[in-house]
Order: structure tokens, then C-alpha cells, then sequence
């Protein structure tokens, strides 16, 4: 199957994505200035159904900077949400990437995705049975919105359009290459902690860890995950897990790295694909991987 058709599977097995997605509509909000950085909020129609709070980020100065679609986690703290992005979490280390970002000359924004945050009206377990009766999932839901933050980074005056890329830790990790995996625009993608071949975790138990958001019907009898990551090829891509993470066990972790590495390969693009590998470390940033990042 060719990379076009897995795209267009994936797509399908989603269950509510669409590629013709209405514009984004931006309804103002707030500037601050502060901290080093300028840091706008506002609210985005992006025809979902509802206004998705939006935290945005960039250098001071005028310019078009590169920037980064930024995918918030999970980690069983609904109340964080897009403020990740801000204040951080504990899983992550000090400064918080808004600060990192823009001080490596990067704009950046994340959406606040369903059942989090200012959205936490709406339970993840009662959304996510209520699309799957439908036919629909909340991973896709959460894809679709993040396309739609990727069209609003895409027509502002102060973002370059031709340098836009994705990070995530956790459930922002999925995400960010899965996005990076559907929309060739997303130039390169950066994730954290959260690579894993499916099968394999089903098999040792593992799968429970992870929410009800990211059930996909039918997911693990067409792909594994290698190969969905696969599909960023031959786009730069960054991975690292620790081999403490129970998300992330050894022996799922190299089934990914075999599908990948092969999928760049197929593409003349094997420098293109890095994964860092951390003896001994559970699901959390070290320094070294921030350090890889932001590279």
C-alpha cells in the first residue's frame, strides 16, 4: 500500500476526520507581555461544534518565526490542559517550552483539547462512548481540532507557513506524530514518551495505561505503530522514551524502531529518523532529551 493509501486508511479508521475543513475562525481574546515573550489567548471556531481555547506564543519582536503546533498530554490531569504550554507539568523540566521555544526564536501554540481544562465540562469516558457509537473516535476529534490549529498557525502574518512542526509528550506525543503522519505540512516532529507498538503492549497489559481517548477500532489489524510513524518519512523526526516507562517497554519500543528505520530507509532518508533511548528512566523528560528537542 502506498504511503497516500495508508494516509487515507488511517483517515477512514479515525472515523470523523475530514480534509475539507472550514477556515478557522478567531475570536480575540488577551495579550500579555511578559516573561520574555509575547503570549496571546483566544478562542478558535474551527467548526468542531466549539470555541477551543487557544494559548499562543512567540519571540517579542516582529517577525514571521517558525513555529510549533504544540500537543498537550493527558497524564490523568484534566485540569492542566493548554496551560502545559505555560506553567509546564510535572512530567517535564523547568522552564516550560513557551519559554524554551521562544527563546530559541520559535513561536508556538497549543490547543486545549476535549475534556481538558476550560473543556472539562464533558468527561473523556462518556465522550469517547458517546463518538464510538456514532462511528466516530475522540482521537480523531482531537486530530481534527489540531488540524485546525495547524490551518490558523498557517495564515497568521507572524508565523512562517513553510516551517511548521509538532511536539508532544504522552498523549501529545501520539498525537504529534500522528498529525505529523496525516499532513505533509508539519515539516518536522519532535515526541516524547510515548512509542509503542500496540500489539505488543495489549500483550503484556500494558494498553490500560493509556485513556479511552486513543481507542481506534480496527487500529491493530491494518498498522502497526512503526508504521503510522513511519509515514513522517522522510521528514525529520525525534523520538525518546525510557526504558523505566511502562508506556513505552523495551520490547514494544524496538518493534517501532524496526518499522520505522525501514520506512525511512524506503524513502533515502535514514538520517532523517533519531530515537533516544534512556537506560533506567520513566515517563518523564530528562535534559538530554530537552536538549535534543529543541536541536
Amino acid at each position: 500500500m502506498s504511503p497516500e493509501a495508508q494516509r487515507a486508511r488511517l483517515k477512514a479508521l479515525l472515523g470523523n476526520w475530514s480534509d475539507s475543513r472550514p477556515a478557522p475562525i478567531l475570536h480575540p481574546g488577551t495579550q500579555i507581555v511578559g516573561r520574555g515573550y509575547l503570549h496571546e489567548e483566544f478562542h478558535l471556531d474551527l467548526g468542531t461544534g466549539a470555541r477551543v481555547p487557544a494559548s499562543f506564543v512567540r519571540p517579542p519582536e516582529p517577525g514571521r518565526f517558525p513555529a510549533i503546533l504544540y500537543c498537550h498530554a493527558h497524564g490523568n490531569r484534566y485540569d492542566i490542559g493548554r496551560r502545559e504550554l505555560i506553567e509546564g507539568r510535572a512530567a517535564l523540566l523547568s522552564p516550560p517550552y513557551a519559554e524554551a521555544l521562544t527563546r530559541a526564536g520559535f513561536a508556538a501554540l497549543c490547543l486545549e483539547l476535549p475534556c481538558f481544562g476550560e473543556r472539562a465540562t464533558e468527561t473523556e469516558s462518556a465522550l469517547a462512548k458517546a463518538l464510538l457509537w456514532r462511528g466516530e473516535t475522540l482521537f480523531g476529534l482531537m486530530l481534527l481540532e489540531l488540524a485546525g490549529g495547524l490551518d490558523h498557525l498557517a495564515s497568521r502574518d507572524d508565523v512562517d507557513p513553510s516551517r511548521i512542526g509538532a511536539f508532544g509528550i504522552s498523549m501529545g506525543a501520539t498525537l504529534a506524530f500522528w498529525l505529523a503522519a496525516l499532513d505533509p505540512r508539519i515539516r518536522a516532529v519532535a515526541h516524547l514518551l510515548c512509542l509503542a507498538d500496540l500489539a505488543t503492549l495489549i500483550a503484556g497489559g500494558g494498553h490500560d495505561l493509556h485513556g479511552i481517548y486513543m481507542t481506534v477500532p480496527g487500529l491493530t489489524r491494518e498498522f502497526r505503530t512503526g508504521e503510522i510513524a513511519g509515514l513522517v518519512a522522510p521528514r525529520p523526526q525525534f523520538a525518546a522514551v525510557g526504558t523505566n516507562d511502562p508506556l513505552t517497554p523495551p520490547a514494544a519500543v524496538a518493534i517501532v524502531q524496526r518499522d520505522v528505520e525501514r520506512c525511512y530507509r524506503a524513502q533515502s532518508a535514514p538520517d532523517r529518523w533519531r530515537i533516544q533511548i534512556s537506560d533506567g528512566i520513566g515517563h518523564v523528560e530528562t535534559p538530554a532529551m530537552r536538549e535534543a528537542v529543541l536541536a
